[in-house]
């Protein structure tokens, strides 16, 4: 394992590919863009498409993998055993928002009510300029 700030070098036992599937499938199922997950991972989205191509003479380094695991909610290490192809780590589930903070789930519940009812909002706007002679 390279140590922390040190470029990781291609080794032919490396398959980048297989990272790429990982970080592609796991973006699909997650629903999240590049712009998005770069900027939930700190890092760019010229580093994240060389990930998502699994190819290229640019390398990266473990942190900025384990950034991008994180910002997936994968363990650290996840994509780096991809990478190596050791076994993958158990991932642990997401903690229940409420358990932990009950707070935070009420203010995720008021803001997910707050965009329904914009929605709903400029639905009736524009019915009622339908409806308004001019």
């Amino acid at each position: 394992m390279a140590k922390n700030g040190e470029r990781r070098a291609s080794t032919p036992r490396e398959d980048w590919r297989a990272v790429a599937q990982a970080l592609n499938g796991r973006m699909t199922a997650r629903r999240v863009g590049q712009q998005e997950l770069a900027d939930q991972a700190g890092v760019s989205v010229a580093t994240l498409r060389v990930l998502q191509h699994g190819g290229g003479e640019r390398r990266v380094q473990d942190a900025t993998l384990a950034a991008v695991c994180r910002a997936l909610d994968w363990p650290a290490d996840y994509l780096l055993c991809v990478l190596l192809g050791q076994p993958l780590p158990e991932s642990t589930p997401a903690p229940d928002i409420a358990a932990v903070d009950p707070f935070a789930a009420l203010v995720d519940g008021q803001a997910e009510i707050l965009a329904v009812l914009r929605r709903i909002e400029a639905h009736v706007e524009g019915i009622a300029r339908g409806l308004t002679p001019a």
